[in-house]
């Protein structure tokens, strides 16, 4: 066990960033790597389960009460953060490198680029994880370098290996630079050193995006996708009873399977807008109503402080809908009774609908959800974005005409079958020898190459040196 690689991962305080790094941990540990994750410490609180096997260690942002509420503003966040972040990191990973498990790899969530230069202070493998789409990262990577400059003076947007990008379809950040810059600066700081960096991993898979991914790979040739980052029984089935990510703030209300058992196959729309995404009273009435209108029944996840905002006379629990807090959306994705998933277009969402195989009704709210959104109606396929007013709102009969046409329309035919050879092409790629696959392995034996090079003389004094 002394001569274990030893890999620290540490995630942003968010549930879209933790779940796939804790998932790609238990890839990791499946090799035979010992995992710590790592994140900081009011967001760790928060969580309610982790799997046994993980080893989970807090990291102080300044902020242990209350997390980024606790800062005067994001940006006030991200400053402390960036300021006492890396020593309290370099203590942490001193602090094990005098023990008999010392740290060998840092993997880190590409928004703290800081730990890069930590792990190259202290002699250990630094490597970014992208839990983004590869054209977002794309967009991001060409604001830094200048290619495309804010705030924007165009309508549209062409880049290398893209399709055209209206101002719709580009992230929320670069239209809302002028108010609040610091998401756009978080976002492209992600770049800012990762020509420096030993490798650099993304939350997707080569053949979802492959002309995107060659190119990228002429900008980094250590980059590599190891994804879709979901639980293992949802695709390849490689790793027994892996069903849940295993960290989570919310509590699922199980009610909603038992729920989707009596429903008939292909006929419930789905709806969640995810962990981050809160809806204005008025837009949840006008989804309220066209899921009332809508002839499907429906599933919709709302949230403990949203559900005051909806309209007094709606139903939350019916023979035709039923409203929740939570639930565990890969369970209800896999679920036979499900026909379509109305979504905000995160991205761990979208390439959880990819590998169940779940035909999108896309309806974006910020950041990179817009991209994401783009990406699924134009160049998979496999969705209809809804259209939304001159208030950003989307309306009922809009929505529900794109539902009717997904569920019942000869368009939704041809967008099931594209879902479904999507489905199949995420499955290959995790599965043995599909690239995904190759590409973790390659990733795990550059581990195991670099460690017993390192461990047969190592000491403390080899860590900190």
């Amino acid at each position: 066990m002394e001569n274990k690689v030893h890999c620290l991962v540490l995630s942003f305080p968010a549930q879209g960033h933790i779940n796939p790094m804790l998932q790609f941990s238990k890839l990791l540990q499946q090799e035979g790597i010992k995992v710590t994750l790592s994140t900081t410490v009011f967001f760790a609180n928060k969580l309610h389960k982790l799997p046994p096997s993980i080893t989970l260690e807090t990291i102080s942002d300044g902020f242990d009460a209350g997390g980024f509420s606790e800062a005067k503003s994001f940006r006030a966040y991200l400053d402390h953060f960036w300021q006492v972040g890396p020593q309290n990191l370099e203590k942490f990973i001193e602090r094990l490198g005098e023990t008999n498990n010392p740290i060998d790899c840092v993997i880190y969530d590409a928004f703290y680029p800081w730990v890069l230069d930590v792990a190259k202070r202290l002699g250990i493998i630094g490597v970014p994880f992208l839990t983004q789409n590869v054209g977002v990262n794309s967009i991001y990577y060409h604001v830094l370098i200048g290619k495309l400059r804010v705030p924007l003076d165009v309508e549209e947007v062409s880049l290398p290996e893209l399709p055209k990008l209206h101002k719709k379809d580009l992230p929320s950040f670069l239209l809302s630079y002028e108010k609040d810059p610091s998401f756009l600066e978080l976002a492209i700081d992600q770049f800012s050193n990762l020509d420096q960096a030993d490798w650099i991993l993304c939350n997707s898979f080569h053949e979802l995006d492959q002309e995107v991914i060659d190119w990228t790979m002429k900008i980094w040739p250590n980059f590599r996708t190891i994804g879709p980052s979901i639980p293992s029984m949802f695709l390849d089935k490689r790793i027994k009873h892996d069903e849940d990510y295993g960290a989570t703030q919310f509590k699922s209300e199980e009610e909603c399977i038992e729920w989707l058992n009596n429903k008939p196959k292909g006929s419930v729309v789905y709806v969640s807008f995810g962990s981050l995404v809160s809806l204005n009273e008025e837009q949840l009435e006008e989804v309220a109503s066209s899921l009332k209108d809508c002839e499907s029944y429906f599933l919709w996840v709302v949230k403990p402080l949203e559900e005051t905002k909806l309209p007094k006379d709606f139903e939350k629990k019916s023979q035709k809908g039923l409203v929740v807090t939570w639930c565990y959306q890969l369970k209800v994705l896999a679920h036979e009774s499900i026909g379509c998933f109305v979504t905000h277009c995160g991205w761990n969402s979208t390439l959880e609908a990819i590998s169940l195989g779940v035909p999108i009704v896309a309806m974006p709210q910020w950041s990179d959800q817009a991209t994401n959104a783009k990406f699924i109606v134009d160049v998979w396929k496999i969705g209809i974005r809804v259209p939304c007013d001159e208030k950003q709102v989307v309306r009922r009969n809009g929505m529900r005409d794109c539902i009717l046409e997904i569920m019942d329309g000869e368009k939704g035919k041809i967008i099931k079958r594209n879902v479904m050879q999507l489905k199949a092409l995420a499955t290959n790629a995790v599965g043995v020898g599909g690239s995904s696959y190759k590409n973790i392995t390659e990733f795990v034996n550059s581990l195991f190459h670099f460690t017993s090079i390192t461990q047969s003389n190592r000491s403390p004094a080899f860590i900190l040196q």
